[in-house]
This record gives C-alpha cells, structure tokens and sequence, in this order.
C-alpha cells in the first residue's frame, strides 16, 4: 500500500531562474497543498481545489503560516572540517596546513569518521540543507562512513574521497595509483546506491601530480555520469603555486582541461580570480562555478564576481555554497545574505527571489538533478523546508512592517539562520522540527 500525507501551508517553488523568466519564474500558492506519495511529489494546488479528492485517513500536517519550500541544496562543503570552522587568522595556504590538514589526519580512524559524518548530517537537516556536494578526506574510510550515514538517513548526497599525493603530510597522501583503485572501487558500491551518488575529488592541482590528474580524468571517461569537484582560483597564492608546479599550462583552468576534468557534472569551488580565456573554456565546457562567499571573507580570498562569470557571449553555470569549513555557516540563509554583501560590493545585486532560486531548483540544474530534487515538479523526490520569518523577536519585529513575498524572503536570507527552520522533510519524512 502506498504511503500518502499532505503538508499544507505557504507553497514556494520555481519554474525557472527569475533573472531569465522575470515574475513567471516562481510559483507561489498562500494556501497550498503538497501531496506525497512514497517519498515523491504527486500534485501541488490550492488546498480548495486538492482537499476533496484526498483519501480518507490521509495524514495532514498543517505549517501554516510558515513557508514551505524545497529542500536547500548546498554545492561545495567539506564534512571533516566541522572542527575547523572559527580557526583564526589565516590565508589559503596556511590554513590549510595550519589547521585543515592536521583535524583531517584524524579520519584515518573509522570510528572518527562515522562520528562526525554523523553530526555534520544532522547539522545539515537542522539547516535545512537536504542535498549535498561533499569533500571527505583522503581516507577511504571517510568516505564510507559518510555513505553509510547518509543511507541511513535517506539523504541524496553527493561525496568523493579525496585525491592527493603531494604538498601534504605524509598521513594525508595516497598516489595516482591507489586513489584511482579506491575511488573506483567506491564508485561502484555507491554511485547510484538508492540516494548516493559520487564525485571525483582532486583536493586542488597544488596537492595532486600529473599522474594522479591522469587518473581521476580516466575514472570521469570510465564513469561518463560521476560527478567532478575541485578547487580553483581561490586565492592568488594558490594561482601562483600552480603555475610553478604545471608551467606547461596556459593558466589554472587549463591545468583540470588537459586532464579531461571540465564538462557539465565538474563543480570547481570559488573561482574568483579567472580571466576571460578561462570563463570561456568553463562556458563552453558547461563546467559550473560553486560561489562560497562566506568562505571567501574569512579566508580573505577576494570577491566573486557573478556579472563577469554569467554576461556576456560566454555565461558560466554558478551556484552557491557554504564551503564549510572555510566558510563559517551551515546555514543556505546566512551563505545567501554573505552573498549579496559581497555582490553589492562590486556594484551587483541580488533579489530574493534570485537567491531561493540558487538554493533550491538553480543548484539542482547545476547538478543536473532539476525535476528529481529542488522543485515541487510531479515526480520531483519530496526533500522539504519549512521557513519561519518571525523566527527571532527581532525577525518576528521586523516582520510587523513586511507587505509582500519578496520583503518576507529578505528578511529569512538577511537575518534567518537554523532558528528560522521550522522542519525539514527528506523523501517526505519528517527529519527535524523547531
């Protein structure tokens, strides 16, 4: 028999993205019924119209006056860093080795790993972020744990371990050859695995050889419908390491080009320092640029530019993400509110509506996931948010003012957190409640 409930309350979903389809892009039902059957969305209408022809004994969960949305979807994070957030004062490099490579030694141990995968999912949930791009560390074992985790929950993840046999200690390197055997053989116990699927993961071309760039282009060719995440040009530091370590190379970008590791399912975090020839080649390869913006404050990197990366003859695929531990929230909301500080100090903006957009059905079409996550399509898998914008008595004051939608969503992105989660569903099972 089929599993079937209602939430009903403040509907909010997208057809499309706002900066293209203006007003038409978002649908938005003030009394709206969500139906789920199985863990899948079946209808979306006005309680008036669905109501009568529910069956009877169908569970409803009323949330009003709270909105209801798609699951968060979050692009580029790191799950071995949730002990590295608030580690002070230090750039790329030296973060990295001051505080990063030292905390994720630790996932050599099983028992570590299986420990914070299990938080940094419940964290996740509690954020309302139901999918994920995620890093592990070089271990296997890192990323097994957080398969295993994630399966129990029922969770659509996307993770990889990561690839890195150079400028890093020695408990945190594998080589060309064993990276390439491991990730391979946890292609094929998990990509696909109910919910999981897997990204290739070289860390960044500082911490990986030719050889071991090889390689990870071999398991994209072997494995056409895996995913790709990495860094680039996140810090000039970074830029110039990388044009001593691949002289060859016409630049950075070039670098991951001539190993075959740009196409449409390659998600390259940051990308703030490119020049056009590297826009291009991202355009034209359909490769998508993953916007951390909190990650880039605090680590100082620089500002995003999202008007040269999505104008002009050769638009590049952006999305947006927390970059824990780099970055310094959890939370879609707070990312979102770094997000448009950064872009109105280079003179751009971004609407609200733009914003849930990118959260919610912008970063499913990154991931080539539109119509199976971040929208309310019929048939889409029922990963939900439900958003309270008087959350905190300063939300709840603020609000007494607000008159329209697009108000009420600035006031979540600008002062909403994990406290403005109400719940959150996966596969229409209920996860967390405020």
């Amino acid at each position: 028999m089929m599993a079937t409930r209602a939430l009903r309350g403040r509907l909010l979903d997208f057809a499309d993205d706002p900066a293209v389809a203006g007003d038409g892009a978002h649908r938005y039902i003030e009394d709206g019924l969500l139906i789920i059957v199985d863990g899948k969305v079946t209808a979306t209408g006005t309680a008036a119209e669905l109501l009568p022809g529910l069956d009877p004994g169908t569970a409803i969960i009323d949330h009003h006056p709270h909105l209801i949305l798609p699951g968060f979807i979050d692009t580029h994070i790191h799950y071995p860093q949730t002990q590295v957030i608030a580690s002070y004062g230090a750039q790329l490099l030296d973060w990295l080795n001051t505080y990063t490579f030292v905390e994720e030694q630790k996932f050599a141990d099983p028992a570590h790993s299986d420990l914070i995968a299990d938080f940094f999912l419940d964290e996740l949930l509690r954020n309302g972020t139901t999918t994920a791009v995620v890093y592990c560390t070089v271990h296997p074992q890192s990323a097994e744990a957080f398969f295993v985790q994630s399966a129990r929950r029922n969770t659509r993840m996307i993770a990889g371990k990561v690839l890195m046999d150079r400028n890093a200690p020695d408990g945190l390197r594998d080589t060309a050859e064993t990276g390439y055997r491991d990730s391979k053989a946890l292609i094929e116990k998990w990509h696909g695995n109910d919910r999981q699927l897997y990204a290739v993961t070289p860390r960044f071309a500082i911490t990986s050889t030719e050889a071991q760039l090889q390689a990870a282009g071999a398991l994209m060719t072997e494995h056409p419908d895996v995913y790709l995440q990495t860094h680039l040009s996140e810090n000039r530091r970074e830029i110039e390491t990388v044009k001593k370590l691949f002289p060859d190379a016409r630049d950075y970008t070039d670098v991951y080009a001539c190993h075959g590791l740009l196409g449409p399912k390659s998600l390259f975090g940051h990308c703030i320092h490119l020049s056009p020839r590297e826009r291009q080649a991202l355009s034209e390869s359909g490769s998508v640029a993953a916007f951390c913006p909190t990650s880039n404050l605090f680590i100082g990197s620089g500002l995003f530019d999202m008007a040269a990366l999505t104008a002009g003859d050769h638009p590049v695929q952006v999305s947006l993400a927390t970059d824990v531990g780099g970055g310094t929230s959890y939370s879609m909301l707070q990312t979102a509110a770094e997000a448009y500080k950064v872009l109105q100090l280079g003179g751009q903006n971004l609407p609200a509506l733009n914003a849930f957009y990118l959260m919610t059905r912008g970063n499913a079409r990154t991931l080539s996931l539109e119509g199976t996550i971040g929208s309310f399509d019929p048939g889409a898998e029922a990963d939900v948010v439900v958003l309270d914008a008087s959350a905190t008595a300063a939300m709840a004051h603020r609000m007494q003012t607000v008159q329209t939608l697009d108000e009420e969503l600035f006031v979540l992105m600008t002062m909403g957190d994990d406290r403005a989660v109400a719940a959150t569903y996966v596969m229409g099972e209920l996860m967390t409640a405020g």
